[in-house]
């Protein structure tokens, strides 16, 4: 849990990081992808997370500007480089807009009471969450998965493991 906005802003920034490497490997032709037929598209998973960066922060009382054009999904680079300016941005309005005092303050987040803090730490956990499944989606789609929490098929067999450890 944070309790400043710097445990905050530590944590946005790791998450950004991590998060920036998977959107960085995408390609156009990546974005069709799916699960099955009716489902959503790799690309339409990827567009959501970033272009509800803005939407979650206004919705709990920051001023950060909204994406233009938000139910059309661009290309994976002009993905890739909104949620670069947008994590970027996030972290920018937090330091400058909230204290440490905002964080425990209570508000009504999707039905419940909850801390400022516990809603932020939800907004890492929507993008967590769905980056997992654009991972899921781009093994699918044939691409290499960057390491994320530890290294992905790929990192193991660079660094000359075939089989990972169970």
């Amino acid at each position: 849990m944070y309790s400043t906005v710097s445990d905050f802003i530590t944590e946005w920034k790791h998450e950004a990081a991590l998060t920036q490497r998977i959107l960085d490997s995408l390609t156009d032709e990546s974005l069709q992808q799916q699960v099955y037929p009716e489902g959503r598209t790799l690309g339409r998973i990827a567009w959501h997370f970033v272009t509800n960066i803005p939407e979650y922060l206004t919705e709990f009382g920051l001023v950060i500007e909204p994406i233009p054009n938000s139910t059309e999904v661009p290309a994976a680079k002009q993905i890739a480089e909104t949620f670069k300016l947008l994590s970027y941005d996030a972290a920018k309005a937090v330091e400058e807009q909230w204290t440490d005092e905002t964080f425990t303050q209570v508000q009504n987040a999707f039905g419940r009471q909850e801390s400022n803090a516990t809603i932020f730490m939800g907004l890492i956990k929507h993008i967590v969450h769905h980056r997992g499944q654009v991972t899921v989606l781009m093994r699918q789609a044939g691409l290499n998965i960057p390491a994320v929490y530890g290294p992905s098929k790929e990192g193991w067999i660079q660094m000359g493991v075939e089989h990972p450890p169970l």
